[in-house]
């Protein structure tokens, strides 16, 4: 019992000195210094820069933010979801899809989904095998390193996806 109050305790002090200072900054600051949230896509777009990636801020049809980008020679998207009118969203999520001549089947696929426990895959109306992986801010954000730990998570799943179907 003593353990877990001192956790609660350690928690309940440490999150305001690592997260409330962030809510104040104004989203044009060093991306580094900041929470990491689907206010402002274009800061995302710069820390996916920072980071080495290529990224393009457009909208998608619906008027949400979209950022297209490439890793391992895939190129991927980044689309925003939850968000009130077009900006304010909840989260993202990073989508690849491959354009196979003679698709692919519904047992590599789940093989991938019962074997990885991040990214899922499904297929297209084409049998074209599709890979997502989502990630939450809502609720203040989360941290550059948070971040970046995950874009290097996808950008490995990328890679394991590619050779488990073949690509």
């Amino acid at each position: 019992m003593k353990s877990v109050l001192t956790l609660a305790v350690l928690v309940a002090t440490a999150l305001p000195a690592t997260v409330l200072p962030a809510f104040g900054q104004a989203s044009g600051g060093d991306p580094a210094a900041v929470a990491i949230t689907g206010e402002d896509p274009a800061l995302i777009q710069r820390l996916m820069q920072d980071l080495g990636y290529r990224a393009d801020l457009a909208t998608d049809e619906g008027g949400d933010p979209l950022i297209r980008s490439a890793a391992g020679g895939v190129n991927f998207e980044v689309y925003y979801y939850d968000c009130e009118g077009g900006k304010t969203c909840n989260a993202i999520q990073f989508v690849a899809g491959f354009d196979m001549a003679n698709g692919t089947t519904l047992e590599v696929l789940n093989d991938w989904n019962r074997a990885k426990r991040y990214g899922r895959a499904y297929l297209d109306d084409e049998r074209d095998p599709y890979l997502e992986m989502d990630m939450n801010l809502w609720g203040g954000g989360i941290s550059p390193a948070t971040f970046k730990d995950n874009l290097e998570i996808w950008e490995s799943l990328l890679g394991d996806f590619q050779q488990h179907i073949d690509w």
